[in-house]
């Protein structure tokens, strides 16, 4: 072993603007494929996710208990996306900056790792060349490739730290040896192969530290077995020193066990096919997949982002010919293990570590111990590459160390660099976009349906639903037993409103899910995202009010398969009220709730029962815990708001329009907010303030039929009926039925406008609509009055009696026309007193307090998804969904208004009636 070199500044700063040069493009890059779940969708990252939650849930922010868990624990690594989201939110720039600054860190830690084993100029050539190699841009321009880069980054830094743990004589020296242990630990928590440094530490201890070979190992150990020898002391020292790492390394094996609670994650066999394979298949496909990888470190050029499913056939015969690569491989390999453990020189040595590098941290990723959920995944072979890439830098030491062969060892070196860093450069653009991404691979491989999948999914989310439905047909054919992509078939067929088809494909998915065999516990193990074929069909169909029934059926298997599938609970919740069973929603949230207390969705979901069984006290309390758990979750604050506002308490109005403040901050393009706003105003008599809410309401939506016809009845209440009338013909222009609308025109016309004509118009045409209209049939009858048709209007009184034979005020208006027929003497005296053409009584008037539309849009809730990770149909339940009807609350000094105005209209008839009578 070489004496540990510095690092010198310059050596630093080109490593730093190689990794630059090479990279800086990758700032331009979205996020993609995995990022998507663990960065979009990870809640973990937001700043009011406890952080605690970080150390119970894995990657992605699934709960580490839940089965659906890919148990991979990386809490730190996950602390780094949340800075990153305090700083910029979900702005990929920031995310892929610091990916580049952990690479170029990577890079110049490994340069002083190198130079433990290399000469200065050799050690820079194998930092070069890690900088720029071209498999490493899954790990840095990928952003969850920052588990790799994080745990080189402590990974090495334990190695460098367990080299300074011989002291002289031989003797120990706890204090690196104890921070080693402390960055094992922490370079395991940003990525679980960091715990193979150890085994690293401990070939270095015996093999580079001690100067044992392999041989000289063999014969102490027989001396001292045949009694002839007693262990040396160097010997002992350095059993300690190992005694301590293995026992570290245990410990930190068992809290990584209790971590997963003991359970392996769930993989299918499209994940990694030659898992579930049988002997020899098995076999045979796993040590073939060792020169795969080996073979991408020495020629890079078709790198694709997935290789499972059917990207590397099985190798089920021993007469295939790729078994020819595997014994290839391992024959070099052997070579080189036998010639770093026979001999003692520093080559020998180099390539020992350089081994270990490429073996040790490779052995996760090797399904030698556990099945993994890939083939190949380029991103793993992030920290072997630096064993690789000392092998190479030693060779070209060698080389150039020969006058024949050392200019073409600088051509072929120069050439080898500068083709990499292009090549890198060029791949990182394929991480441009999903499309991009998946695009590129398909040129790599097309026998993998998950790719096409892929492309179908990227190009779903620009609603180019006509292509995509073509990549998932494309990946049925090229995987016929894919369930994934039948229900992605099955997705899009809905998109497209192509309903039959789509539950075909549907009930293609249902068929390839293993069976239930009736009395007998289901104990098949399948990926729980499959399941979400039961809750998609089930989806479909109950649009059809004559399948509910087998609607619920769908629902009701898939929870018999797995107890604690959370979405079927919440989704047979919503069925249940849509069948107007509400006790029995009730119980599936309550359900849904045992599995997971902390969702706001499901608190809501609640409330919403609690409205449909008449106990709005119980769902205030509900929408209440929701906003506990999520005080920013939109639908309850709109609807709790709604609530307090409808229940008439003037208590519970301030917090009502606080909650609507707070919604239209997160919506702020939603139009229903402002609206809300406008009729609590309204409400507390704030007039001016209720007209400013109810114009911006009209602004972000122009047509909004509550908004326009709220807005004209505050000018009619506040004496502004000439700024009513132009609002009134916008609200009767996108609604020319609207009867309110017409009454209140009408009114205007009738007693501002002193248009007849006009008011004549509109009471006719509310009648052609509603024939029956008593409001509307007797103002039309004052209408023939002002005309001076005084028999028509009694005709007309005469049929509105008909239709309302209880209302004494149309009684008594026939009888004051009739005296008006028989009185010649008044025929100019107008029947009624300017103003009250149709405001006669409370009976007959526009109930001003009473004729307030109310209106909503309902907006669904945002946690569940779907097996392909989009969004499923969710609780899209809400109060006051665009009813046009009356208020059905009123204060006391409201009624003592409308009483009041009552008993005025009462005094000004018996005016009336004495005029008639000659009085």
């Amino acid at each position: 072993m070489k004496k540990m070199a510095n690092i010198n500044f310059k050596e630093v700063t080109l490593i730093i603007g190689v990794v630059t040069a090479c990279y800086w493009n990758s700032l331009f890059c979205g996020f993609v494929f995995d990022d998507v779940s663990a960065i979009l969708d990870n809640k973990d990252l937001h700043p009011s996710t406890p952080l605690k939650t970080l150390f119970q849930n894995d990657f992605w922010g699934t709960p580490m208990s839940e089965e659906r868990s890919h148990k991979s624990y990386r809490p730190l690594t996950v602390l780094t996306f949340r800075l990153n989201y305090l700083f910029s939110e979900l702005k990929p720039m920031s995310y892929h900056l610091l990916n580049l600054i952990f690479h170029a860190v990577v890079s110049v830690i490994f340069l002083k790792v190198c130079k433990l084993f290399l000469d200065n100029r050799s050690s820079v050539i194998a930092s070069l060349l890690f900088a720029v190699h071209p498999v490493h841009t899954e790990a840095v321009t990928g952003v969850v490739g920052r588990a790799e880069l994080l745990s080189s980054i402590f990974f090495l830094a334990a190695f460098l730290s367990y080299t300074k743990s011989k002291g002289p004589d031989n003797s120990i020296v706890w204090t690196p040896i104890a921070l080693t242990v402390f960055l094992v630990a922490v370079a395991t928590l940003c990525k679980e192969q960091g715990i193979t440094v150890v085994g690293i530490c401990c070939v270095y201890e015996v093999f580079i530290a001690q100067g044992y070979t392999l041989p000289l190992l063999c014969s102490t150990a027989g001396q001292f077995v045949r009694g002839k020898t007693s262990i040396p002391f160097s010997m002992l020292q350095t059993l300690i020193k190992l005694i301590v790492l293995m026992f570290s390394t245990l410990l930190l094996v068992v809290i990584r066990v209790q971590v997963i609670q003991s359970q392996l994650p769930v993989f299918t066999r499209f994940d990694n096919p030659a898992a579930v394979s049988p002997t020899p298949a098995r076999q045979l496909t796993f040590n073939y997949l060792l020169p795969v990888n080996a073979w991408l470190l020495l020629n890079p050029s078709e790198l694709c982002c997935d290789w499972t499913m059917g990207t590397i056939p099985l190798i089920e015969s021993f007469l295939d010919i790729r078994n020819l690569a595997t014994f290839t491989f391992f024959c070099f390999l052997g070579a080189l293990g036998v010639f770093s453990l026979r001999y003692s020189g520093d080559s020998s040595k180099t390539v020992l570590m350089a081994l270990c590098l490429m073996a040790l941290p490779f052995i996760p990723a090797s399904n030698l111990f556990f099945p993994v959920g890939f083939v190949v995944a380029e991103r793993v072979l992030y920290v072997p590459s630096m064993g690789f890439c000392i092998l190479v830098a030693l060779g070209w030491q060698k080389m150039s160390n020969k006058s024949v062969l050392k200019k073409l060892s600088w051509v072929c070196l120069s050439m080898m660099i500068l083709t990499h860093a292009l090549k890198t450069f060029h791949r990182n653009w394929d991480w441009e976009s999903e499309y991009t991404l998946f695009m590129s691979a398909l040129k790599v491989n097309k026998n993998n349906a998950k790719l096409w999948n892929n492309v179908g999914h990227a190009l779903e989310n620009e609603k180019n639903f006509e292509r995509a439905l073509k990549y998932f047909l494309q990946a049925t054919h090229v995987q016929p037993d894919d369930i994934g992509a039948h229900m992605n078939v099955g997705r899009t067929y809905k998109n497209l409103n192509r309903t039959k088809e789509a539950e075909e494909s549907y009930m293609m998915a249902k068929s390839l899910m293993p069976q239930i065999i009736p009395g007998k516990k289901y104990a098949a193990r399948i990926a729980p995202n499959h399941l979400n074929v039961y809750i998609n069909l089930a989806n479909l169909i109950r649009a059809n009010e004559s399948r509910l029934e087998e609607a619920d059926q769908l629902y009701r298997q898939a929870i018999s398969m797995r107890p604690d599938f959370k979405q079927a609970y919440i989704s047979r919740g919503e069925l249940l009220l849509k069948m107007n069973k509400p006790l029995k929603a009730k119980e599936a949230y309550l359900k849904a709730l045992e599995l997971d207390r902390n969702n706001a969705d499901l608190w809501y979901n609640l409330a919403i029962v609690h409205i449909e069984l008449k106990e709005p006290n119980e769902a205030l309390r509900n929408f209440n815990r929701a906003l506990e758990l999520n005080p920013k979750h939109k639908l309850a604050l709109f609807n709790s708001a709604i609530l307090m506002q409808e229940s008439g308490e003037v208590k519970l109005r301030p917090e009502a329009r606080k909650r609507l403040l707070s919604y239209i901050n997160e919506e702020p393009q939603d139009a229903n907010g402002y609206f809300n706003l406008g009729m609590l105003a309204m409400d507390d008599k704030k007039d001016a303030e209720a007209e400013v809410w109810m114009k911006k309401a009209i602004k972000l939506q122009a047509d909004f039929r509550s908004a326009l016809f709220n807005l004209a009845l505050l000018y009619s209440q506040t004496a502004k009926e000439l700024m009513a009338l132009p609002i009134l013909e916008e609200l009767l222009r996108y609604y020319p039925d609207h009867i309110k609308g017409l009454i209140l025109k009408g009114d205007i016309l009738m007693n501002q406008k002193k248009d007849i004509l006009g008011a004549k118009k509109c009471f006719e045409k509310i009648l052609e609509m509603d024939p029956s209209n008593v409001q509307g049939k007797h103002n039309l009858c004052v209408v023939y009055f002002e005309e001076k048709d005084l028999i028509k209007a009694e005709r007309c009184l005469i049929e509105t009696l008909a239709l309302a034979p209880h209302e004494e005020y149309i009684q008594r208006h026939l009888n004051i026309v009739r005296d008006k027929i028989s009185s010649s003497g008044f025929v100019d005296q107008p029947i009624f007193p300017t103003g009250e053409t149709s405001h006669i009584e409370e009976g007959d008037k526009i109930p001003t307090e009473n004729i307030k539309e109310v209106s909503s849009e309902p907006k669904p809730t945002q946690t569940t998804k779907a097996s392909d990770g989009k969004s499923q149909s969710k609780s899209n339940r809400q109060l006051g969904k665009n009813t046009d009807k009356d208020t059905p609350h009123k204060t006391t000094k409201e009624i003592k208004d409308i009483e009041k105005k009552r008993v005025a209209a009462l005094k000004r008839l018996e005016e009336i009636e004495r005029i008639l009578n000659g009085e």
